[in-house]
């Protein structure tokens, strides 16, 4: 069964930071894409961050995010571990941030509904 285990988020005013991290294990992939999707209350989930794991390394990030966030990603023994360090984090970025798997970043973004989710930690940046 594969789980994905979120920690970090929380309260924080704007122009400060946070850091999110997700343990993943139970998957049998070699190498998989793991990232970041946020939903705001009243809006649709989108894309933040991914990286892919056990392959290219390549990530990338979302135009609203650029310059701010920075994700990264490890793997040890089976269980991958991504951190999405979140800098200057402004009252836009507030929503509930949720951890993905994929064994593809290509089918991460696009047919996300069939991705593995974790359970979701608020991240709220007040003003």
């Amino acid at each position: 069964e594969v789980q994905l285990v979120e920690s970090g988020g929380g309260s924080v005013q704007a122009g400060g930071s946070l850091r999110l991290s997700c343990a993943g294990s139970g998957y049998t992939y070699s190498a998989n894409c793991m990232g970041w999707f946020r939903q705001a209350p009243g809006k649709e989930r989108e894309g933040v961050a991914y990286v892919y794991i056990g392959g290219s390394g390549t990530t990338w990030h979302a135009d609203s995010v650029k310059g701010r966030f920075t994700i990264s990603g490890s793997a040890d023994n089976g269980k991958n571990t991504i951190i999405l360090q979140m800098n200057s984090l402004k009252p836009e970025d507030t929503g509930m941030y949720f951890c993905a798997l994929r064994d593809a970043c290509s089918a991460l973004l696009v047919d996300a509904k069939n991705n593995y989710w974790g359970q979701g930690t608020q991240v709220t940046v007040s003003s």
